[in-house]
């Protein structure tokens, strides 16, 4: 290195000048090593950088479901495997047809879909471990119902009844299980991304073959945490791998209005990770990538990002109504032609895994008439009494939990009739 630097120095001094090792000294002392002339090389050009060309984007099938890329088609995905993700696709599209429906209906008080993004969120959770932690934004249910997690937990939650596994202290949407190896999600905005890097650098410490998922949108790129995030993981080597769902929108910012650059992949390459950008609606490739993105964390122990690119045919939530700022010729033309789901059964179809459209539709309806009965069922079971929102927080309670327990159960008990006929409804 010293005789990088003894060449630099002699460029811009003279080799003759008696001040060369000073300069060489001084080089390094500004580098600090960190960067290699060497290798990134020195110029006397001013020219400022600029992206010449996008980041293509990763594919293995055709809209038909058609293996275009062969050397990527994955070797290792079984029947009975390939199975399990189509169901889960399958399935979490009619549950989340139903609960918006019941949410309009004023039977839940707010739901998210998953709509065209299936595939974005089936095909990485199925390529890692069981055992491989997550961190879910919000529109990743699907991965939930991958784990085992049931349409019951999914209803008891978003009601926030006696079922619940959490006692009815979050917001419908707020899945997670222990079982399942995901944190519950959280309302603020990309919190869980600093928080799985965190994670993910344990898994290092602990010389564990485990990986931790972070999933989040487009919008929460443009939040600090993810750049505090990402370059903690980098700096440190963290077994995690970001995932960014880019569908297009952030709630009803689109993403030429968000950013002006090429999406969210060059970010993780200036904070020195792998990042590859992979069509979100190809569940082949999403499943390759992942596959190949967690071998690089375990192996190189460095993160990795990765960059879903589909459409988010739903609304942002049941409080948006995404008509005001997009047509609906162009969502429905993103729900015909690049939907995630007979993309896969075709394949899967072909391949002789799945019995085609016929089974599809079953395994929709069948999901839809047990979701309803399962609303009927839990709309009649009693909630949690405000007394539980102080249990579980400190094995004994502070001086100040205590006083807040007191009033709000004096001012519950002040109101009563009127909270217990607003919980019926």
């Amino acid at each position: 290195m010293r005789q990088t630097f003894r060449k630099l120095a002699a460029a811009v001094v003279g080799t003759g000048s008696p001040t060369l090792e000073t300069e060489i000294d001084r080089a390094q002392s500004i580098w600090n090593l960190h960067f290699d002339p060497a290798t990134h090389g020195l110029t006397k050009a001013m020219s400022f950088n600029r992206t010449a060309t996008s980041i293509p984007l990763f594919h293995v099938t055709d809209l038909h479901g058609n293996v275009v890329n062969p050397q990527y088609e994955p070797t290792d995905l079984t029947k009975e495997k390939g199975r399990r993700m189509l169901s889960a696709m399958v399935s979490q599209n009619a549950i989340d047809k139903i609960l918006l429906d019941a949410q309009r209906q004023g039977r839940i008080s707010f739901y998210m879909t998953g709509f065209g993004e299936e595939a974005a969120v089936v095909g990485t959770i199925a390529a890692v471990d069981d055992s491989d932690y997550v961190f879910m934004q919000y529109r990743e249910a699907a991965a939930l119902n991958y784990r085992g997690y049931t349409i019951s937990e999914m209803i008891s939650q978003c009601m926030g009844n006696v079922e619940d596994a959490a006692k009815g202290r979050q917001m419908p949407m707020h899945f997670g299980s222990v079982r399942c190896h995901v944190q519950t999600v959280s309302s603020p905005l990309a919190t869980q991304i600093p928080q799985a890097a965190g994670a993910g650098y344990a898994f290092k410490l602990e010389k564990s073959g485990r990986v931790c998922l972070c999933y989040f949108g487009d919008g929460s790129a443009s939040e600090g945490d993810f750049h505090a995030g990402v370059n903690f993981a980098s700096t440190t080597g963290a077994q995690t791998l970001f995932i960014c769902r880019n569908n297009g929108f952030a709630i009803s910012t689109p993403t030429k209005d968000q950013y002006h650059g090429d999406g969210i992949t060059p970010r993780g390459i200036a904070y020195g990770i792998p990042s590859i950008r992979v069509d979100g609606t190809d569940l082949l490739a999403v499943y390759a990538a992942t596959k190949e993105a967690r071998r690089i964390i375990v192996e190189e122990k460095t993160p990795v990002l990765l960059e879903t690119m589909a459409y988010r045919v739903g609304h942002h939530s049941t409080s948006d109504d995404s008509s005001r700022y997009r047509d609906k010729s162009e969502i429905e033309h993103f729900d015909k032609e690049m939907s995630p789901i007979p993309r896969f059964e075709a394949y899967a179809t072909a391949k002789g895994w799945w019995g085609g459209r016929d089974e599809t539709d079953a395994l929709a309806k069948a999901t839809r008439a047990f979701v309803l009965d399962e609303l009927k069922r839990q709309e009649k079971l009693p909630i949690y009494g405000p007394e539980f929102l102080f249990k579980d927080t400190f094995k004994e309670p502070t001086p100040s939990l205590v006083t807040q327990r007191e009033e709000t159960l004096a001012h519950y008990q002040r109101h009563k009739a009127f909270y217990d006929q607003a919980s019926h409804h």
